[in-house]
């Protein structure tokens, strides 16, 4: 895979559907990592703007918390807890910075990779809360949902970075 000048990743543009999926939602997950980059804890806790209280930290945490979501609770059928003490992830604690939130997400990714590495893009989960709870749902599902998700927060992230030191693009 190739990368593009600012290292992440280029997504397939030809090839099977599940390196294909694969490849765009690493693209997107290097992509938040880039809005995150070079940023100090101040920065990273600004909010957007009133009456929003989003943050590039609350994103991080909360795609932390979908990581361990559908890949784990849905798909893999694990009773497990979420990833931080608040339920979306969205807040922000005092002593939770940047590297420990980037950090935790990490692990989240790899947990997801093993879970599904070598599974088909047929095989199931079920939805475990909300008003789709028991809904099967195929992998192929879960990751274009993944896709979507990252895809919309990061136009979210887009804004945020902007508005803290102005940087756009990406």
């Amino acid at each position: 895979m190739t990368s593009l000048p600012d290292g992440r990743p280029v997504p397939l543009m030809t090839g099977d559907e599940r390196a294909m999926l694969d490849s765009w939602l690493d693209f997107h997950r290097a992509t938040l990592e880039l809005k995150c980059a070079g940023l100090d804890d101040a920065q990273v806790r600004r909010a957007s703007a009133a009456p929003s209280s989003l943050t590039l930290l609350g994103l991080v945490q909360h795609l932390a918390e979908v990581e361990r979501n559908w890949f784990q609770r849905v798909f893999a059928g694990l009773d497990v807890p979420p990833v931080f003490e608040e339920e979306t992830g969205y807040a922000l604690s005092p002593e939770r910075g940047l590297g420990e939130a980037l950090a935790t997400w990490r692990r989240e990714i790899a947990r997801g990779r093993e879970l599904t590495a070598g599974r088909s893009l047929d095989d199931t989960g079920r939805i475990v809360d909300g008003p789709a709870a028991g809904a099967e749902v195929s992998l192929r599902w879960v990751l274009i949902h993944l896709v979507e998700e990252y895809a919309r927060h990061n136009g979210h992230a887009d804004i945020l970075r902007e508005r803290i030191d102005g940087a756009t693009g990406a």
